[in-house]
C-alpha cells in the first residue's frame, strides 16, 4: 500500500498563488484551501501572445485550424485588458457537413472564446463569436462579476474553398457594452484542409488598404512631380523660343 504525504498547509497554498500568474486561492465545500484559476485584469494592454488551433474529426482529419492572439477588453469603471493565455487554453469543438464550432476555455471556466462556422456552397465564414470572462474583482471591495457577450448573425472572416482567412491587422468586435475583443494577428480555415495546411491566404480590406494606399499615394506624388516637370520644361523652352524670335 502506498501511503500519501500530507497534504500542503495554507501558507504553501498562498505561496504558489502568489507566485504563479492568474491563480486565485478559493474556499471549497469542505473549507479545505484550493488553487483556482481566476484572470487577473490588467490597468494596461500588451501584445497578446500568438498560438496554433488545430481540430480534428473523429477520424483524425484536420477540420479547423486557427492562429490567433485573442485580448479581452472589459470596460467597468475603466478599460481593463486581459490576454488569453495558449499554455492553459483548452481546445474542443466539433465538424459537421455545414456547420462548425472552435471552442477555446481557461481552466474552471474562467474564460471561454467560441468560434461558430458555417459552410454555404464553397463559401465559409465565422456567423457568431460568443464569449465570456469571469477575472478578479478589479477592488478589494468590489464583488465577482462575469463579462458574457456575443457578436451573431454575421458573415465575419469570409474565405472560399480551401482558401484560408488572414488579418495582421488588428480585429475589434464589440460583444457587450462591457466586454470588446481584439484578435490580433488573425488567421483560420475550416471544413476543407487539404493535408491539414492553410490553403492560399485571402487578406482582409485592412491589410489591403495598408498595402494598397502608399502605392497608390506614392503613385500620386510621382504623377504630380512628373507634371510638375513637364510644365517647367514647356515654359523654358516656350521663352527659350521668345528670346530667340527676339
Amino acid at each position: 500500500m502506498t501511503e500519501r504525504g500530507p497534504a500542503p498547509g495554507p501558507c504553501l497554498l498562498l505561496l504558489l498563488g502568489t507566485l504563479v500568474s492568474g491563480v486565485h486561492l478559493q474556499v471549497n465545500n469542505s473549507s479545505e484551501k484550493a488553487l483556482v484559476y481566476r484572470p487577473v485584469l490588467q490597468p494596461s494592454e500588451s501584445v497578446p501572445p500568438t498560438a496554433n488551433y488545430k481540430l480534428r474529426t473523429r477520424d483524425g482529419t484536420p477540420c479547423i485550424r486557427a492562429t490567433l492572439g485573442a485580448e479581452f477588453m472589459v470596460l467597468d469603471q475603466k478599460t481593463w485588458y486581459f490576454n488569453l493565455d495558449p499554455s492553459r487554453v483548452r481546445m474542443s469543438g466539433y465538424c459537421g457537413k455545414n456547420s462548425a464550432l472552435l471552442s477555446l476555455t481557461l481552466p474552471d471556466n474562467a474564460a471561454s472564446l467560441l468560434f461558430y462556422f458555417t459552410k454555404e456552397k464553397k463559401v465559409f465564414y465565422v456567423t457568431k463569436i460568443t464569449a465570456h470572462l469571469s477575472p478578479l474583482p478589479i477592488c478589494k471591495n468590489c464583488t465577482n462579476r462575469t463579462y458574457t457577450g456575443l457578436v451573431d448573425h454575421e458573415k465575419l472572416f469570409v474565405s472560399k474553398g480551401i482558401h484560408s482567412f488572414r488579418c495582421n491587422s488588428e480585429s475589434l468586435l464589440h460583444l457587450s457594452s462591457e466586454l470588446r475583443l481584439k484578435l490580433v494577428p488573425l488567421k483560420m480555415q475550416a471544413f476543407t484542409l487539404v493535408k491539414g495546411r492553410y490553403g492560399k491566404e485571402v487578406e482582409c480590406w485592412a491589410d489591403y488598404n495598408k498595402r494598397v494606399i502608399p502605392i497608390i499615394i506614392g503613385a500620386a506624388v510621382v504623377g504630380l512631380l512628373l507634371i510638375a516637370l513637364i510644365t517647367y520644361i514647356v515654359i523654358r523652352d516656350r521663352r527659350r523660343t521668345e528670346y530667340e524670335s527676339l
